[in-house]
């Protein structure tokens, strides 16, 4: 018979703990996804940009690339139960996926990205944050497919929004003092993480559109076979003249719901993972009896 130990209540319990091969895999999506965003940078005038020619090659590769974290999680997990280390990934934990990714694709039609009302973000940094990154990164990424299946959000760039929200969720399991940091510190710590994550968020998700404008003679248009500081000018020049009205106000609202409600959201979340006991070695235990021998009879009192 088994039994799962619950963690201390004074550390905090993550539900996806990286072992080497999970950090592999975050590597290889997360360059993956570099290298889809900064292509056309680097591309020249003849290479025909389009995000929508190599989105759909993006989203197939994204998907197994995210089933790779997870399974490189639970290979993790296995090699570690098997020399008495604390599991990670398991049941408990993907139904907590489910449940977070359902709220996150909820949250986001309540603002629809109207000024940068995006309370997903909240939601997503928070989660990262107690979590873990690889937790959060599987998290923000399969929140955002689910929340562009609810919206009708479904084009080229849904697996680059994909990707940038996976590195915010991501970027929020890496901030230091995940078991000792706790109270007005720590939200302070966790808004300014969210001020600057929904900026760049706003700062990489423009990559995927930018090159569309090439050609247009603008002093913000993408000219390809340019030099790269020459484009990188236009760039900023472009995010500052077009995005920046929408990422101020999402970083604005994240470090309002955060510094209100995001007390309350970290306790219920850090309950929820010592109540599942993610992280929590199980111990093996004789069942009353079991060490008898079949049809041994009890001794006369």
């Amino acid at each position: 018979m088994s039994r799962t130990l619950p963690a201390p209540p004074d550390r905090q319990a993550r539900a996806v703990r990286l072992g080497p091969r999970a950090v592999t895999a975050l590597v290889l999506v997360s360059a993956a996804g570099v290298m889809a965003f900064g292509w056309p940078l680097l591309a020249n005038s003849a290479s025909g940009l389009a995000h929508s020619h190599d989105a759909p090659w993006l989203f197939a590769a994204l998907l197994p690339l995210l089933l790779a974290v997870v399974v490189a999680t639970i290979a993790d997990t296995s090699a570690s139960a098997a020399s008495g280390g604390a599991p990670g990934l398991d049941a408990k934990a993907i139904a907590m996926l489910g449940v977070l990714a359902a709220a996150g694709a909820a949250m986001r039609p309540l603002g629809a990205g109207t000024a940068g009302i995006e309370p997903m973000f909240f939601l997503m940094v928070l989660a990262g944050r107690v979590l873990g990154p690889g937790f959060g990164f599987v998290l923000g990424s399969v929140s955002m497919f689910a929340s562009a299946l609810l919206t009708g959000g479904v084009g080229p760039w849904m697996p680059f929004q994909m990707l940038s929200m996976g590195w915010v969720a991501m970027g929020a399991g890496l901030l230091p003092g995940p078991d000792r940091l706790r109270g007005r510190r720590e939200l302070v710590v966790i808004a300014a993480y969210g001020a600057v994550a929904a900026v760049l968020y706003g700062l990489v998700m423009n990559l995927q559109g930018w090159p569309y404008i090439g050609g247009m003679g603008s002093g913000v248009s993408f000219v390809p076979g340019d030099p790269l500081p020459d484009n990188l000018a236009r760039f900023l020049a472009y995010c500052l003249a077009t995005s920046l009205g929408w990422d101020l106000p999402r970083a604005l609202v994240t470090v309002v719901l955060t510094l209100t409600l995001g007390g309350t959201l970290l306790k219920a979340l850090r309950r929820a993972t010592r109540r599942a006991a993610f992280d929590a070695p199980a111990t093996f235990e004789s069942a009353p009896g079991a060490d008898r021998k079949p049809g041994a009879e009890q001794a006369p009192q």
